[in-house]
């Protein structure tokens, strides 16, 4: 081995750190645990048979070009599915310019990263908020600062205070981050009214703001608030979209969809990380769009994750101690448990693994380390009777406490 090996990282790998999540993940992958740690898609799920069929349609009519390199901005003929979707579910009026095919949503949150950020910037997001984005805009060495929830999302008010305060101190606020539906960890859905005023204040600063929407289509109940895109009309939004939570998360696709300024800096330094996505897996994605397929698996995930959803919130009401409250998402995958102020959610998370479940614990979401009483739990990967057996389990160990 190489003799202090250590003087050989670079500043960005020092400044990084693994996800605590993903970490996570490997503790609880021993036989018997119920495991509510991952965001986690139902395996049951995966439409198999379809996407073979959609395999052989692209190797038998496309097979040369599918298995050729590809544009960085990604298919055309998916990203044409994209954009007619987004305009007929959403009211858009966007075409495949306006979107970059990218290595899951993940890569874009860090090609994100690499467009804006240098050392010393601000981002601005939510406490708390989705784990990825903080890692991913950290590794260039921004600075995170949270906004606190409310029950309808971010608050604005609190959110230009805090810019006024960035810019006082001579900081450089670069965009505002947000996941407006169903948001991750806490399973919060923005107004319509706060998404308004929260454009207002971006459009204030001059400020983009990045909205995450992996999973909007995977509601239950309630009615669907305006997506930012739509409601910007100042060309100050980039959306990030993904297929991992409502196809396979094995596809490994997403996309960036905004203004064509953002998305050529976006195809610049995707072109340095990874030349392009998979050109294979794109148009069998596409070919999925094509034939229908996808409308039908997402109305199954939908009545499956509601159905667990209900189970959980359940399970909690009838099991969990006074003094545990938590929040109760209209869709998505996750909810969010708030323990009284005197327990910590790491001791209760080893506990919580002697008796064979897991969550994860809440305080990684959050850019200032607060929430050390807060936990995030997963109801679409487990079955519905672990669901309940799960949440039992944890209430057991937190009246033990």
């Amino acid at each position: 081995m190489i003799d202090n090996v250590d003087k050989l990282w670079s500043e960005k790998v020092n400044s990084m750190q693994k996800s605590l999540i993903r970490e996570l993940l490997k503790l609880t992958q021993r036989e018997g645990i119920i495991s509510f740690a991952g965001g986690l898609p139902d395996p049951n799920l995966f439409p198999s048979e379809d996407l073979l069929k959609c395999t052989e349609t692209v190797l038998k009519t496309h097979g040369s070009t599918a298995l050729q390199y590809g544009l960085t901005e990604g298919d055309i003929g998916l990203r044409k599915q994209l954009a007619d979707r987004y305009n007929r579910m959403e009211g858009l009026n966007v075409d495949e310019n306006n979107i970059v095919i990218t290595t899951a949503s993940q890569q874009g949150l860090d090609l994100i990263g690499r467009v804006f950020l240098d050392k010393g910037d601000v981002v601005m997001c939510a406490l708390p908020s989705y784990l990825g984005g903080i890692n991913a805009f950290a590794s260039y060495g921004a600075e995170i600062i949270g906004v606190d929830l409310d029950d309808e999302g971010m608050s604005a008010k609190a959110l230009d205070a805090e810019i006024a305060k960035v810019k006082e101190e001579g900081k450089t606020p670069k965009f505002i981050y947000i996941v407006p539906d169903f948001q991750n960890p806490a399973g919060i859905t923005m107004s319509k009214q706060r998404r308004l005023d929260i454009l207002d204040v971006a459009y204030k600063y001059n400020l983009p703001i990045i909205e995450d929407s992996p999973y909007r289509e995977v509601r239950f109940d309630g009615e669907p608030q305006e997506m930012f895109q739509s409601l910007d009309n100042k060309g100050f939004v980039i959306t990030l979209g993904s297929l991992s939570k409502v196809l396979a998360p094995g596809f490994r696709i997403g996309w960036a969809m905004g203004d064509p300024v953002f998305l050529d800096k976006i195809v610049t330094v995707k072109q340095v990380a990874d030349l392009c996505t998979s050109s294979f897996v794109q148009m069998i994605a596409a070919e999925y769009f094509r034939q229908g397929y996808y409308d039908n698996n997402i109305k199954l995930i939908i009545n499956s994750y509601r159905e667990k959803r209900d189970a959980m919130l359940g399970a909690l009401e009838k099991y969990m101690p006074e003094g545990v409250t938590w929040t109760h998402p209209e869709g998505g995958l996750f909810l969010f448990l708030i323990l009284p102020e005197h327990m910590n959610s790491e001791e209760l998370f080893h506990k919580a693994l002697e008796k064979n479940v897991a969550f994860v614990i809440g305080n990684v979401f959050y850019c200032n380390n607060a929430g050390k009483n807060t936990m995030r739990i997963n109801f679409s990967f487990s079955s519905i009777e672990e669901n309940i057996e799960g949440v039992k389990r944890l209430s057991e160990v937190i009246k033990s406490l």
